[in-house]
């Protein structure tokens, strides 16, 4: 498999000087269901120092919702009641969306998803909404099915259930799991991992070859689920799809992680806060 080697992309971000916030996309991520809600900020966090022009979390824990986080830029909705989950995102008008992290399995988890792929603009979905769509037939039938473009992020876990088999199998052919995930779903698949995969219904599979043992520890596949979703929103006038988005946010994201054990930050230790602040130094060198 050939190697992701996309971060010339980045130089499709750099900002006009006229240019504002309207012009980095407007991001919205629901999770964060109670005694998750770290997974949702995290992945906010992957999406702010990554240059969206809004981050905006909707939060299914109404206790975590009213918390004061450290980053006032972000904009934080109590979703936790919501009931017209459709009547909410239209609301948000997000440039793209991301489900997952933290979401939880509940009832109401299902019902954000299910309106959520529906949405017509680049999606994300990761964590409990990969476990939701391997529960729930329908729900990988509309995947299936969606007219948008789609970018799945499972870990090996995620993908085996997926997949209706063992995670040792994955792991013993990633390149015919993931293989498999695009056949299946027909849309992008990240398939995390040592040597992550990215792969496309129209594409060759690539393999990344940066990252470290760093990246083993909670947090970092919410950081990159907010990344992409950045990127893919910046690269609604920046001329960056949610394909290659995709492929430059993996790249960003353990590229990153190899920087901060370079500077002598981790790999033992590394958190993923600290990745995605990485991430905007990296983004920044183009």
């Amino acid at each position: 498999m050939p190697n992701l080697n996309v971060l010339a992309l980045r130089s499709r971000l750099i900002r006009k000087s006229d240019e504002h916030k309207g012009d980095m996309g407007k991001v919205l991520l629901v999770g964060g269901a109670p005694g998750m809600a770290g997974a949702i900020f995290l992945s906010a966090y992957g999406s702010l120092y990554s240059g969206a022009g809004w981050t905006i979390i909707g939060v299914l824990d109404s206790k975590s919702a009213h918390v004061q986080v450290d980053q006032p830029e972000l904009m934080i909705q109590d979703a936790s009641q919501i009931v017209d989950a459709n009547h909410f995102i239209k609301g948000i008008a997000p440039d793209c969306l991301g489900l997952g992290p933290g979401l939880g399995l509940s009832d109401q988890a299902l019902h954000f998803l299910e309106v959520g792929l529906a949405f017509s603009g680049p999606l994300i979905l990761d964590a409990d909404a990969l476990n939701l769509i391997a529960d729930h037939p329908r729900l990988a039938q509309l995947l299936r099915e969606r007219k948008g473009p789609c970018t799945i992020t499972p870990h090996p876990g995620e993908a085996a259930r997926l997949l209706g088999i063992s995670a040792e199998q994955v792991q013993a052919n990633r390149s015919g799991a993931i293989q498999l995930l695009i056949d299946r779903f027909q849309c992008y698949v990240v398939l995390k991992g040592h040597h992550t995969l990215v792969g496309s219904p129209a594409d060759v599979i690539y393999t990344c070859n940066a990252g470290n043992p760093g990246m083993a520890t909670g947090g970092m596949g919410d950081v990159l689920t907010g990344l992409i979703a950045s990127l893919a929103a910046q690269g609604i006038c920046h001329h960056l799809n949610l394909w290659e988005a995709s492929c430059l946010a993996v790249e960003l994201h353990a590229s990153a992680a190899d920087q901060l054990v370079q500077s002598g930050i981790g790999p033992n230790g590394m958190t993923a806060l600290e990745l995605a602040k990485a991430v905007r130094k990296l983004i920044n060198q183009a």
